[in-house]
């Protein structure tokens, strides 16, 4: 069952940094190509710790269906 929440990040405002990636617990987000990060929404959980130690904040937990 998939989870009622998920990870979306704003690749315009991401530094991919890696941090967000480091700490979440499914391995959802991938940097790509260096530039900045993915949050796989088929993997992810909407546990938030990936927004939590954003540090420039550009990732939000939205609910499934949510027009982003």
């Amino acid at each position: 069952m998939k989870s009622k929440k998920y990870a979306v990040v704003d690749s315009s405002r991401c530094v991919a940094c890696g941090t967000c990636m480091l700490e979440c617990p499914k391995g959802a987000i991938s940097i790509v190509k260096g530039c900045y990060a993915f949050c796989g929404s088929e993997t992810c959980v909407g546990c938030g710790r990936c927004a939590k130690v954003c540090p420039t904040g550009c990732i939000t937990v939205i609910e499934r269906g949510e027009v982003q």
